[in-house]
C-alpha cells in the first residue's frame, strides 16, 4: 500500500495542486481545510506525514502541531510546514511547536517532493531501528529465545515460505531482505544501483502483496518467520 499524506490547507486551488502532484508520484492523499479537521482525520487515517498551513480556520497549524506533539504515537510523525508568514520570528515559532521543515509559499512543488521522500526516508529508518532495538533487549514470550535462534539455512528456509506465499520476484525478493535489515530506500538503492523512487515501487508492491500498511508491518511480518 502507498504511503499516506494529510494535506491540511484552507486554499483549495493549493490543495488540489499538493493532492495531485503527490498521487501522481505515487503517494496516496487525504486533505483537510482546517485543523480542527485534519485533527480528526489522523485519529482515522494514521498518514506517514502532515503537510500543513499555519493560517487556517477554526484551528491554526501551530495549534494543531502542538495538539500532535501531545499524543505519543505522533511525536516522531514528520510534520512540514507551509506559510505565506516569512519571518524568522514565524519559523522558530514554526519550529518551536514541533515542525520538522518550515517551507514559505510560494513553493516549488518538486522541493516539496524531495523534502517529503527525505523526511519519509529518515522516518521510516527511524522506525526500523527502533524495532530491531526493541527486539535485541525484549524477548517475547511467542518466540524463540536467542540462545535457541534457528540456524542461518534454516531461517532462509523459513524465509523462502514467506517469498513463495506473497509470489515475490527476485527484486522484490532483495528489497525485503535489505528491508529486513533495517535498511532505507536511499542505501537500498545505492546496493542494488536502483534509484530511490523506484525502491519506493518496490516496496510499495510488497506491501500491497501482503495486505500491509506499511514496512514496519512487514518488517515484523518477515521477523516471524524467522521463528516459526
Amino acid at each position: 500500500m502507498p504511503l499516506f499524506i494529510l494535506v491540511a490547507e484552507d486554499d483549495p486551488a493549493i490543495r488540489l495542486s499538493i493532492n495531485d502532484y503527490l498521487e501522481f508520484h505515487g503517494y496516496s492523499v487525504i486533505t483537510a481545510e482546517n485543523g480542527e479537521q485534519a485533527l480528526s482525520m489522523l485519529e482515522q487515517y494514521h498518514p506517514h506525514l502532515l503537510i500543513s498551513d499555519i493560517k487556517m480556520p477554526y484551528k491554526n497549524g501551530y495549534e494543531l502541531i502542538k495538539n500532535i506533539r501531545r499524543l505519543p504515537q505522533y511525536r516522531l510523525l514528520p510534520v512540514i510546514f507551509l506559510s505565506e508568514f516569512s519571518e524568522t520570528t514565524a519559523r522558530i515559532h514554526g519550529y518551536q511547536v514541533g515542525c520538522d521543515v518550515y517551507l514559505p509559499k510560494p513553493f516549488v512543488m518538486e522541493e516539496l517532493g524531495a523534502i517529503i521522500r527525505n523526511l519519509l526516508e529518515r522516518s521510516q529508518a527511524i522506525h526500523s531501528e527502533i524495532i530491531f532495538s526493541q527486539g535485541d533487549r525484549l524477548e517475547p514470550a511467542n518466540t524463540i529465545p536467542k540462545s535457541a535462534k534457528l540456524p542461518t539455512a534454516q531461517k532462509e528456509h523459513d524465509l523462502s515460505k514467506l517469498y513463495e506465499k506473497l509470489k515475490l520476484t527476485q527484486r522484490e525478493t532483495e528489497v525485503l531482505e535489505l528491508l529486513i535489515e533495517g535498511r532505507s530506500n536511499i542505501e537500498i538503492g545505492q546496493q542494488l544501483h536502483l534509484s530511490p523512487r523506484t525502491i519506493e515501487k518496490y516496496v510499495s508492491s510488497l506491501l500491497r502483496k501482503s495486505d500491509l500498511n506499511n514496512r514496519i508491518e512487514l518488517i515484523c511480518h518477515a521477523m516471524e518467520y524467522y521463528t516459526a
